[in-house]
């Protein structure tokens, strides 16, 4: 049987072979419309630990995990929340003094941390197929690449994500935006660092998608109001964190996406599908950068001859037609190319990985009619992240997981969390940043990440600190199998490469 016990510190591993169970302060909930005939209540400081192992890169890892509610408080000491975390750590590990922390993150915002917690890096992966499709029975395995052999890990999930939850009384708006969110779950982390004993040991913030703000704001605020000083940020699929995009040069970073996705389809002439993805991509990267975003930002005062040329080169480019491109003024929106670049099959493709292929009511029209990659991840992980916490870790609860919450509205402005977490490079010579996208992301689109590393930092200082990491799969790249492990092992790679050796001081020279 698990052992319960309340989040004081870290427990001794010879007492985690016996049950223990502590009864600790729970309060009622609102339940959903469809569970309103009871009372759901809300664990508000408890967790449960459990013991296991898993083979990782051939060599078997001994952990702990933990599921557990933490408080989050007011400025006067009141709790006001409850947060739901799931931490995991390597047990056979003496001095933690070298010994890396990772805290994770997803996005939406609105979003669990189900996402990268059993598709990603934690120690038990959801069953799929090797390129990320659905499969039944649902379930779960080991994680051969997880990367709990090299750091501990804590999966965190936001207020009205997975479990966690205002309390009564407590409007939820308080936790919702850019910089709400950012502020209470910095004072959540330190709690939480505090509590497990994890001030010496080296830390690293890990968020996809709008988890990347998340992380991106919560490297300058945990620097600069908690002193918490961290040696690493990764970015999985980032947005663009504040970092000003807008006009031509946001409409013209898609078109390496569109070629890209174009490519996987087999709907180019054979000139270029024949060709390597990367080694041809470079050739669009460049097209866009030095012709097609300057033709962009004539706009119709562009020469009628420049027109055409340019229109037939991105039609070439994206598998679609030139009357198309020049019938949206040479820069086709993402959502009308979605439903453009297949309509011939009749089939439409995915906005956060375009490998996916949906079918519409009807062939004609401008838009999907829904994301067959969102349609297919929420197919597979709600029902193993469902089985996994409640029959393998053991929580017991009536509350809904949350794979998706409701947070909205939530102001996103003002959002300069780029810089924020630039400020904190430049204040902490031991700082990192490591992005990762895929190719067929086009929610994040791959080259859009590149302009924003590329304009996070324009006195070009901090480049040799950004690694830049690309891979032939969508927003959620490590669902395709060749994937989860080069991703994993580069991660394996940054967190190495961002601890200095000991003794060396954090000083520009």
């Amino acid at each position: 049987m698990p052992a319960f016990r309340p989040m004081s510190g870290r427990i001794p591993l010879a007492l985690l072979s016996k049950a223990v169970v502590t009864a600790l302060l729970v309060l009622p909930v609102t339940a959903p419309p469809e569970m309103a005939a009871q009372d759901v209540e809300i664990p508000i400081d408890t967790a449960i630990t459990t013991e296991h192992s898993v083979m990782i890169q051939g060599s078997s890892v001994p952990y702990t995990a933990t599921a557990g509610f933490q408080p989050v408080w007011d400025q006067n000491g009141e709790a006001i929340a409850s947060v739901f975390y799931t931490y995991y750590e390597r047990s056979d590990i003496e001095d933690r003094s070298r010994r890396p922390l990772v805290v994770s993150f997803n996005g939406g915002p609105g979003s669990a941390s189900v996402w990268m917690h059993i598709g990603y890096t934690g120690p038990r992966f959801l069953a799929i197929d090797d390129e990320g499709f659905p499969v039944q029975p649902y379930g779960f395995s080991d994680n051969p690449h997880s990367i709990l052999d090299v750091a501990d890990i804590v999966y965190v999930d936001p207020v009205n994500t997975g479990f966690s939850r205002p309390l009564p009384g407590v409007d939820p708006s308080r936790f919702f935006g850019v910089y709400d969110d950012i502020n209470y779950l910095a004072g959540w982390i330190e709690t939480f660092v505090t509590r497990q004993s994890r001030w010496d040991s080296p830390k690293f913030l890990k968020g996809e998608s709008y988890g990347t703000n998340r992380v991106a704001g919560l490297a300058g605020r945990l620097q600069g109001s908690h002193w918490m000083y961290l040696n690493g940020v990764i970015l999985v699929s980032p947005t663009g964190m504040g970092v000003s995009a807008g006009g031509p040069v946001s409409a013209g970073l898609y078109l390496p996406h569109y070629a890209a996705t174009a490519w996987y389809h087999d709907a180019l002439e054979p000139s270029l599908q024949n060709r390597d993805l990367e080694e041809w991509l470079d050739e669009v990267e460049t097209f866009t950068i030095d012709e097609y975003i300057p033709a962009l930002v004539r706009g119709g005062f562009l020469p009628g001859a420049e027109r055409q040329r340019i229109a037939e080169q991105v039609a070439r480019y994206s598998g679609t037609s030139v009357e198309f491109v020049l019938q949206n003024n040479l820069a086709p929106g993402v959502g009308a190319w979605r439903k453009e670049l297949l309509r011939d099959r009749g089939q439409t493709v995915g906005r956060l990985d375009a490998r996916y292929k949906g079918i519409d009511r009807s062939d004609a029209g401008t838009s999907y009619d829904y994301d067959p990659a969102l349609t297919a991840w929420n197919h597979s992980f709600t029902p193993a992240i469902n089985m996994y916490l409640r029959d393998e870790l053991g929580v017991q609860t009536d509350l809904r997981y949350y794979i998706f919450g409701p947070t909205s509205p939530w102001p996103r402005s003002p959002d300069n969390t780029g810089e924020n977490l630039r400020s904190a490079m430049a204040q902490n010579p031991f700082l990192n940043v490591m992005i990762q996208a895929g190719y067929y992301d086009g929610g994040t689109d791959y080259f859009s990440a590149k302009y924003t590393m590329w304009n996070m930092d324009p006195s070009g200082r901090l480049q040799d600190r950004f690694r830049f990491e690309t891979y032939r799969s969508g927003h959620m790249m490590y669902l395709r199998q060749e994937d989860l492990e080069s991703s994993n092992q580069h991660i394996r790679e940054f967190i190495e490469a961002s601890i200095p050796p000991a003794g060396e001081p954090a000083i520009y020279r």
